[in-house]
């Protein structure tokens, strides 16, 4: 290798180093595609998925993730402690939610909830595509704020409310991975210990 291909060579690997870092993962690059969304002052990023996949999609991803997961965990834990919308079958009395499923299939409500989730996506699917083709509208704003949380707020106030919304959310894809994991290993339901 030649002086000069090496000084070249040497020259990126030192502007590597000296650029600026994730604050999440430290010893990695920032990641500047997640630069004005909710969250990018942390930087997390650490498998450059944002490099490949435009932002406003994986955000517009996790939210729906987020908010699936919030209320499965209270769905989750509901269900546990004893709640039920009408009465149950026969049979079906000392259920957990971890144990409902295979009544649930032979009672045929999956198949419906699976309709209605598939009509949800249809839904979803064409607000994204317009979003992505330039819209203007934000990832998982649906105009949908029936109890008026973001009416009267400043600018940096819906900041906050947002960053509220993806961390409590992250938090209940945690949390429901963990119930299901220890209902299931434990046999037993809220709160999911003996």
């Amino acid at each position: 290798m030649s002086v000069s291909r090496l000084c070249v060579v040497a020259g990126k690997s030192a502007t590597v180093l000296n650029a600026e870092k994730s604050p999440a993962v430290p010893f990695l690059p920032y990641p500047e595609n997640l630069r004005g969304y909710v969250g990018d002052e942390i930087g997390f990023d650490p498998l450059g998925v944002s490099n490949y996949f435009p932002m406003d999609y994986l955000r517009e991803a996790e939210l729906k993730h987020c908010r699936m997961a919030m209320l499965a965990i209270t769905g989750f834990v509901v269900v546990d402690l004893g709640v039920r919308v009408q009465p149950l079958p026969d049979g079906w009395q000392g259920l957990t939610a971890a144990t409902a499923h295979n009544p649930m299939v032979e009672y045929g409500a999956l198949g419906n909830i699976a309709l209605f989730i598939g009509i949800a996506e249809m839904v979803n699917w064409l607000a994204l595509a317009q979003m992505l083709q330039g819209s203007g509208r934000e990832p998982g704003d649906f105009g949908f704020d029936p109890m008026g949380f973001l009416k009267n707020k400043t600018d940096e106030q819906i900041r906050t409310m947002k960053t509220k919304e993806l961390n409590n959310g992250r938090l209940a894809m945690l949390a429901f991975s963990g119930a299901v994991t220890q209902s299931v290993l434990n046999g037993s339901g809220f709160p999911y210990t003996s």
